[in-house]
Order: structure tokens, then C-alpha cells, then sequence
């Protein structure tokens, strides 16, 4: 903790803070002027006193991380990370919202230095401070020793009253409460208002009672008390065995004389006649816009002076530790730097199951061999974990105050998985990876999209993945949830055939630094599929050629599950005279990324083209064309065993042979 701050140059800071918010607001004629007003003076306590931070190092292991979960709300954190020394000059706050600016509308990781996590849909910045916790908590159990203990940071994190309505921030909460992750510190700026009005319209409970349930550590105080938030922090530092709730009580809009504590001071302008009501109201200069006096600079300068000092006496630390501990500095390497080995994908598809099984099954097995090849791989499942096969076999389970293990458990909360998971991955130590049934994914979405959004290393694995999920029914077969996840950019959806493809889909999602991958398993028994020229270059192509010849009567593609039936149906015809190629496309994003000479050399020209997949057939029209076939499911489907829906629903080889035989006789 810093030293105490004048009380005038305090007040001036936090003015400075407001009205860099509320100029850029004004500029930019659009944006959430109030919660920068009303949160100002808990962020600057925070900012002045607690966090540790070196603007010239933003990637400093041990640094404090700060969250901003109430993302509306940007210009806050722009404000800070300008006056704190970021290379975020002036002139991005003056385009704040504006085309190629380091200051979008909300947070965005990766553009804006400084910001730690993607943040503006509620609830997800807190999931994500969750999961930033607990990877430092992981990482300390790992490196700590007796003489030196290489992560010691807290993380903290400001949330508002639509941040705590959403369920979202209520699983990972529960969590970070089940795992007394007393390294996390979330201040509430509970300031009452929301965009129809006053949260009493459709929020009355008692929020640090509910964080009270979940195994907090909670304090109430008056949010504009800047000596009152500095003994919550205080206390919220010292209590190391449970994660802490601070709801400071705050007025949105703070000092504009018409609009504080009123709806329209949330996502609006003030307008040019309140501000300048405001700053005449607060003894602010009408002129000029952006301005900050000398004196606030200085402070500030001061405050990254402070930690570049820490920053430069933890590096001589650490190298002195890892002159001592060879072994686990090695290991540090590993896991920080999340090594995968070169030759990863080779490796497990040498070690590939072969037999007849559930892909899931497969997918256990290729998981050991990934685990035991990297060590930054750590993940579980929503409680599923005997369904969905993703435990590590021979690795501890992370508890409550044993953070040593690789296994996760997130309980039935998918919601919050993906957020926590997309929270270790902002971390940069970990590989995270999640499991629930295909159809629950729908839970995930925000996160996935966030996770894809951010260029995030997150891997997920969804099994039970069709209507062959069977006699559960309707409600847990998915239909349409593969389709869905291929539309959202970035995001790599695999969903193999066999333990071989399994084996390079779990390679590839090793592999891939910037961006999350989905691995889409069976539940169902599966054969393996015959190769005529096994070769992994292209199914990382996203498809490739199982079997064919130079002049096909017609092309068959199918993915999965669905593989299996178009070699059938390639074998029952060929002795017909009818020649089929077929194409197994485990993953259309990285298919739909191959040149115009590899796709003519699968789809040659003219020839007609046959798509077969247990899911809905819209994104197969483009590559099948206006006269081709595609076979898939465009309803939901039913309850009974899975070897009767696929005979009603027409997924059989006799039922698919007959479909391409009819069709190619028109």
C-alpha cells in the first residue's frame, strides 16, 4: 500500500477522472457518462493505493490485475490506464468510440494496453476475475518455496448492479466462494440505477447477504467515502482465506446537479448544458476539454515510479530463484509460455486409438497423452466429467486450498465455466479446457463468442453430440448447436470421425494459440474409418480425401458420426458402377481458409456433391450447390434408442445408400 495522499489532491484527481470521462462522452456523443462519476472515487483508492502495476511492463507476471466487469462504463478504465502511464495517449480518449481507436466502447483485450479482459456483457468480467484468481492461485501452489514466491497478486475487479443480476456472475461467484480464493477482490458500485430507472423496478435483494451464502468475505461502505473504501481495501487484503465482496454504496452521474441518481446519466451524454452545470458545480474548468492539472500527473507519475521499483525487485528475485530451483524454473517455462511440443500432432496421432468406440472415448484417451505432453493443460468439466471421459487420470482435483492438481471441477455451471475458463486463459499460464454435453454449449455461448472475440486459447469439449444421444430425448439432442458455433468468427469447430481424427483435432486446438476450438464427440459406438492415404497435413486442412478416385460420379461429404455411412454407401454403390469420393471435413473454418486449388481438387467441377451430417443442413447448401443433396435434421428430435432414430430419422448405410442412389438416378 502507498503512502497517505493529500485530501485536495485526491479530490482533484478524482474530478480529473470524471470529467476525462465525461469530455470523452461528450465528444463522442455517445457512452456512459454516470458510472465513470459515480465509481471514480473507489478507483482511484484502488488505483493510488493498492494495485500494483509498472505501465512500462504491462505483462509483469506478479502485477495486480484490474477488471473492469461494468465494461459500459470504459472510459473509467481509460481515464486510469492514461494517467497511470499506458501508452494510451490523450488523443485516444479524444477519439474515444471512434473508427480505429485503442478506446472502444468497451473493453476489448489485446487492443487497449493495459486492459486485462474483454469486459461490457454483464457478469462475464466477473467470471473472468474468478478464473484469473484461480490461475494465480494454481501457479503459486506450483513455484512457491520457502525463500521466494514468484506470484503474490490480487485480483480486483469493479462490478455494478446489472453485473450481479445476471446469473452468470452468481456461478462463478458460488465458486470462487467454494475455493476460498482469498486472492480475489470485487468492489460493487451499487449505485441503484439501471437503463428503464431504478433497480427496485425489478431488483430488491440484498446482494452482500446472497455473497455472504457463497462464502465471502463482505463489507459495506459508502462509495464516495474515500477513507472508508481504503479500510475495506485494507481489510479485503489481509482476509486471505476467502474472496471479498466491497459494496460501496454510489450516486450515478456524482455532482451533475440535474442528472446524478437518474436513468438518463447511464448510457447517454450528459448533454452540454449539464456538463458545464457539472463542472461549474464542482469548480472544474469550462476549458479546455481533457484537462488535467499538473499536479494529478505528477502523482501519478510518482505512483509508476512505485512500481517499476517493485516490478524491478521481484525480476531480481525471480532470477535468483531460478538460479536455485533448476527443475521447477524449467517448469515455469513450461507452463507461463504454455509449451506444446513441435511434433505434438504427430505424436498423438501415432498413439491414436484404433478400435471401434465412442469418439468421447477416443477423446479420453488422446486427452492423457495431451495432458502428459503439456503441462499448461488444465480443465474439467460442469459436473459431467464420468459422461464427457475429460478427467486426468493420475492428477489431483483442485480443492480449496489445494490448488496443486490439473483437474477443475466447475459443478453444474456451464455459464460460469466458460467465463472462468476464459479468465484463466487472460491469464497467459494455462491451457484451460471445459466439457458438458453439445447441446448445453447453448449455456457457453457469450463465453465462447468473448473467448473468439479475444483470440483466447481455450479449448471446449462437447460430446453427445446428435439425436444418437437417444433415449434422454429431445431436449438433450443436439440439433442445430454445431451450426450455430460455426458462425461465430474464429472459433474452430472439430468434429471427428474416429480416434485418428480425434487425435489431430485435439493436436490442432494444442496448436492454436489465437483463438478457442471446440472438439464435437459421440456418444455412440463408432467403426473406425479405412484410409487409403492417412495424412494429417490435410485433415488440418479442415477436409480431406478418405476414399476416391480421379473422375467421381459424385462427391460425398459428411463429418463425424456420419463419416462412417458415406464409406458404406461408397462400398455398396461402387459395386453398381457408381463412383463415389468421399470427404471427411472435421472442420469447415479450416476448410472455408484453404485455396481455390485445394477445394476444386476435393469438389472438382461439375461434379455433384452429397453433404451428410445428424444436424441442420443450412450451412451444408453452399457446398453441396443447387443441385446437390444434403441430408441432415431440420426438426428436433425424439426419445428412443439411438439405433431407432437413426432408422426413422434416415441415419442408417442402407438409408443413406438409398438416398444417393435415387438422388444420382434423377
Amino acid at each position: 500500500m502507498s503512502a497517505p495522499i493529500d485530501p485536495q489532491l485526491a479530490q482533484t484527481a478524482v474530478k480529473t477522472i470524471k470529467f476525462l470521462a465525461v469530455d470523452a462522452v461528450e465528444k463522442a456523443k455517445s457512452g456512459h457518462p454516470g458510472m465513470p462519476m459515480g465509481a471514480a472515487d473507489m478507483a482511484f483508492v484502488l488505483w493510488s493505493r493498492f494495485l500494483r502495476y509498472d505501465p512500462t511492463a504491462p505483462d509483469w507476471p506478479d502485477r495486480d490485475r484490474f477488471l473492469l466487469s461494468a465494461g459500459h462504463g470504459s472510459m473509467l478504465q481509460y481515464a486510469l490506464l492514461h494517467l497511470a502511464g499506458y501508452d494510451l495517449p490523450i488523443s485516444e480518449l479524444q477519439a474515444f468510440r471512434q473508427w480505429d481507436s485503442r478506446t472502444p466502447g468497451h473493453p476489448e483485450f489485446g487492443l487497449t494496453p493495459g486492459v486485462e479482459a474483454t469486459t461490457g456483457p454483464l457478469g462475464q468480467g466477473v467470471g473472468n476475475a474468478v478464473g484469473l484468481a484461480l490461475s494465480a492461485k494454481m501457479l503459486a501452489a506450483r513455484f512457491g518455496s520457502d525463500d521466494f514466491q514468484p506470484i503474490t497478486h490480487r485480483v480486483f475487479a469493479i462490478a455494478g448492479d446489472g453485473d450481479m443480476q445476471e446469473g452468470i456472475s452468481g456461478e462463478a461467484s458460488s465458486l470462487a466462494g467454494h475455493l476460498g480464493l482469498g486472492n480475489l477482490v470485487v468492489l460493487y458500485d451499487d449505485n441503484h440505477i439501471s437503463i428503464e430507472g431504478n433497480t427496485a423496478l425489478a431488483f430488491s435483494e440484498d446482494v452482500p447477504r446472497r455473497y455472504e451464502a457463497y462464502g465471502w468475505h463482505v463489507q459495506r461502505c459508502d462509495g464516495h467515502d474515500r477513507d472508508a473504501i481504503e479500510k475495506c481495501l485494507e481489510a479485503a487484503i489481509e482476509e486471505t482465506a476467502r474472496p471479498s465482496l466491497i459494496a460501496c454504496r454510489t450516486h450515478i452521474g456524482h455532482g451533475a446537479p440535474h442528472k446524478q441518481d437518474t436513468h438518463e446519466a447511464h448510457g447517454s451524454p450528459l448533454g452540454p448544458d449539464e456538463t458545464k452545470a457539472t463542472k461549474l458545480a464542482l469548480g472544474w474548468p469550462l476549458e479546455p476539454t481533457f484537462h488535467i492539472p499538473d499536479a494529478v500527473r505528477d502523482f501519478f507519475h510518482a505512483r509508476a515510479s512505485e512500481g517499476a521499483a517493485l516490478r524491478t525487485g521481484w525480476e531480481s528475485r525471480f532470477s535468483q530463484w531460478r538460479g536455485a530451483n533448476p527443475d521447477k524454473s524449467r517448469a515455469w517455462d513450461a507452463i507461463v509460455n504454455r509449451e506444446v511440443a513441435v511434433d505434438v500432432v504427430e505424436q498423438l496421432v501415432a498413439q491414436a486409438p484404433t478400435n471401434a468406440a465412442a469418439t468421447r472415448e477416443h477423446g479420453r484417451d488422446v486427452l492423457q497423452k495431451a495432458a502428459a505432453l503439456t503441462p499448461a493443460l488444465v480443465g474439467g468439466s460442469a459436473d459431467l466429467a464420468p459422461s464427457t471421459l475429460t478427467l486426468l487420470k493420475g492428477e489431483a482435483s483442485i480443492r480449496k486450498e489445494a490448488f496443486g492438481g490439473r483437474n477443475l471441477h466447475f459443478g453444474i455451471r456451464e455459464h460460469g465455466m466458460g467465463a472462468v475458463m476464459n479468465g484463466i486463459a487472460y491469464s497467459g499460464a494455462f491451457i484451460p479446457y471445459g466439457s458438458t454435453f453439445l447441446v448445453f454449449a447453448d449455456y457457453m455461448r457469450p463465453a465462447i463468442r468473448l473467448a473468439a472475440l479475444s483470440h483466447l486459447q481455450a479449448i471446449y469439449v462437447f460430446t453427445h453430440d446428435s439425436i444418437f444421444v437417444g433415449e434422454d430425448g429431445p431436449t438433450h439432442e443436439p440439433i442445430e448447436q454445431v451450426a450455430s458455433l460455426r458462425i461465430i468468427p474464429n472459433l474452430h469447430v472439430m468434429r471427428p470421425a474416429d480416434g485418428w481424427e480425434t487425435a489431430v483435432a485435439w493436436g490442432h486446438a494444442l496448436t492454436r494459440r489465437h483463438g478457442p476450438t471446440a472438439i464435437v464427440l459421440t456418444r455412440q459406438k463408432l467403426p473406425p474409418i479405412p484410409r487409403e492415404m492417412p495424412n494429417i497435413a490435410d485433415a488440418l486442412r479442415g477436409a480431406y480425401n478418405v476414399a476416391g478416385v480421379a473422375d467421381p460420379d459424385a462427391v460425398v461429404v459428411a463429418t463425424g458420426s456420419e463419416v462412417h455411412l458415406a464409406v458404406a454407401a461408397r462400398e455398396t454403390l461402387a459395386k453398381e458402377g457408381i463412383r463415389l469420393n468421399v470427404v471427411s471435413a472435421p472442420c469447415l473454418e479450416l476448410f472455408e481458409a484453404q485455396g481455390d486449388e485445394y477445394k476444386s481438387m476435393l469438389f472438382p467441377e461439375g461434379v455433384p456433391v452429397a453433404t451428410i451430417e445428424a444436424g441442420r443442413t443450412d450451412p451444408w447448401r453452399a457446398i453441396a450447390g443447387p443441385g446437390g443433396l444434403t441430408l441432415g435434421i431440420d426438426r428436433f428430435g425424439a426419445s428412443a434408442p439411438g439405433n431407432v432414430l437413426g432408422e426413422k430419422f434416415g441415419f442408417t448405410a442402407e438409408a443413406v445408400t438409398e438416398r444417393i442412389r435415387t438422388w444420382l438416378s434423377r
